[in-house]
């Protein structure tokens, strides 16, 4: 996430800020248009992402000692966290699909921290990327619901304790909500990661003009922490949520 000052340019008496510049996808070499396969920012801070992941996972814990490094706590940390969330979310019977669930965890987690980086940029805060990521969890358990349960699934939208008058309409509002999953499941971690970058953007731009600089520096540092914070949380809400989807494909009985 750029954070530079440059943003903040000085014309006609008045201070202008671009916020939303460092959301700007660009090829990684020259300067044309951007294509299907152009090689973009986007794409080199996606290909660290996984190198960090790879590092951390295979790496770091290529030696197995009894006393761990640094490296092999927090991947064991890691591991233990997500398959204790898979396990009590969607029973031992959703384990099974814990390597899945551990890589989309890892992947958002790496990138949102990585976006943390002055001068880098923060893939999860595009929707390009989060709409892929929602779709592929929704397309997933869904096929899995039919997959494990044939038409019986389609239970899930017929709330059986309901009044039997109210069970069409809660029917519909169901088929509604299911199919809107991967579209607050995407927004929620782009907007968040986005809003929050761009707040912390107009706080360096501010930081140009030395009579507020102390303050603004202030703010960066306090937005810096938050950022911290939501950059695991959003992760966090995000695996959990596939978690809660999951259970539903797996037992879709109300």
């Amino acid at each position: 996430m750029a954070t530079e000052t440059q943003g903040a340019d000085h014309g006609d008496g008045g201070l202008v800020f671009h916020p939303m510049d460092q959301f700007i996808v660009k090829p990684l070499f020259g300067d044309g248009a951007v294509g299907m396969f152009t090689i973009t920012n986007v794409t080199l801070w996606l290909f660290i992402s996984i190198l960090a992941i790879i590092g951390l996972m295979v790496l770091g814990t290529s030696r197995r000692a009894i006393v761990p490094s640094r490296s092999q706590s927090v991947a064991e940390l890691a591991y233990g966290f997500v398959h204790k969330m898979v396990e009590d979310v969607t029973g031992k019977d959703g384990l099974k699909y814990f390597p899945y669930i551990m890589t989309l965890f890892m992947f958002i987690v790496f990138a949102n921290f990585l976006g943390l980086i002055p001068m880098s940029f923060t893939t999860t805060s595009h929707f390009a990327v989060t709409v892929v990521l929602a779709l592929a969890v929704f397309i997933t358990v869904t096929v899995l619901g039919f997959v494990k349960n044939g038409a019986a699934f389609l239970e899930l939208f017929w709330v059986s304790s309901a009044p039997l008058a109210l069970r069409p309409i809660l029917a519909v509002i169901e088929v509604i909500s299911y199919f809107v999953r991967p579209v607050s499941h995407s927004i929620r971690l782009a907007g968040n990661l986005m809003a929050g970058h761009a707040v912390i953007k107009v706080f360096a731009g501010f930081a140009a003009i030395a009579a507020v600089s102390p303050i603004s520096v202030l703010a960066i540092t306090a937005m810096y922490g938050l950022e911290i914070l939501v950059a695991f949380i959003q992760a966090y809400v995000f695996t959990i949520l596939t978690c809660v989807y999951l259970k539903d494909a797996l037992h879709p009985h109300h």
